[in-house]
């Protein structure tokens, strides 16, 4: 729904240092924010209607707030374009990208997936004139230089960038500068084994470099070590469906600073909070 404490479709999310969940809320294109323990949420940015004008927002898939500035930066993805808001006021950063996701790396690099050109590229905080190609951008494809609609990223703190590559079942590691990318999650066809994925969305690595992925279609998110042959189930995993211990096409990923495992639970319209055992 579109009330203050509904959500249509939650994509990407966003948690900062206060433990306040940033949503992006696709179908009600609008950004919300939800202080810690509050019963509702509010629009920080969108919430006009769908359309192309600055104050809206058309089909928003991520948002990430820049730590610097606190300024909020979104995927507006129907408009082909990553804007961000500061102060009610808009600025569009990069215009005429099929921006699918974005991620933020410590130096202030965004990162911004494109699921046209299957690529992930890097831009230089204020200076939105280029951005370089950081995986991918050898055409749509399963070879280990290619990617097949990348959803999801994450960069750590090597720079070496994280892609869910959504059509290809697998998570893919680039390091800096490399090549080409490795397979640290799924490649094995799709399917729900544990050495499987199904259309993998969300993915965010842990201070401990265990990779935690939105194995969306299967209804789960798992955990894999790099350079494990399978990965293990930690949420969901029962069926899709709206209990507690349910997930139904899981896509953002992301912790809090204490260690706190959110998910968005796109198709029961709700953020899921799980306690992770280590």
């Amino acid at each position: 729904g579109e009330e203050l404490n509904q959500l249509d479709r939650p994509g990407g999310i966003f948690i900062d240092k206060n433990k306040n969940i940033f949503i992006a809320d696709c179908y009600n294109h609008r950004i919300v924010e939800w202080k810690c323990k509050a019963k509702e949420g509010q629009i920080i940015a969108g919430g006009n209607g769908e359309g192309n004008r600055m104050n809206q927002l058309n089909y928003p898939t991520d948002v990430i707030i820049d730590q610097q500035d606190d300024s909020v930066i979104i995927a507006d993805l129907h408009n082909r374009r990553v804007i961000q808001w500061m102060d009610q006021n808009q600025q569009i950063l990069i215009s005429d990208i099929h921006c699918s996701r974005l991620a933020m790396d410590k130096y202030g690099f965004l990162y911004v997936s494109d699921c046209e050109k299957n690529e992930v590229t890097r831009w230089k905080m204020g200076e939105y004139n280029e951005g370089i190609v950081v995986a991918g951008g050898n055409g749509q494809g399963k070879r280990l230089n290619q990617l097949s609609f990348p959803s999801f990223i994450f960069v750590d703190k090597h720079q070496s960038v994280y892609i869910s590559d959504r059509d290809n079942h697998r998570v893919m590691k680039w390091r800096k500068d490399a090549k080409e990318g490795r397979v640290v999650a799924g490649g094995n066809g799709e399917g729900e084994n544990l050495d499987q994925l199904s259309e993998p969305q969300g993915v965010i690595v842990d201070d401990l470099g265990q990779i935690y992925v939105a194995d969306s279609a299967n209804d789960r998110v798992m955990r894999w070590c790099e350079g494990q042959e399978e990965g293990e189930i930690i949420v969901g995993g029962n069926g899709y469906g709206d209990e507690p211990n349910q997930l139904f096409g899981p896509h953002g990923l992301s912790f809090d600073n204490d260690g706190n495992l959110y998910v968005g639970d796109y198709w029961n319209n709700r953020i899921q909070k799980f306690k992770i055992i280590l």
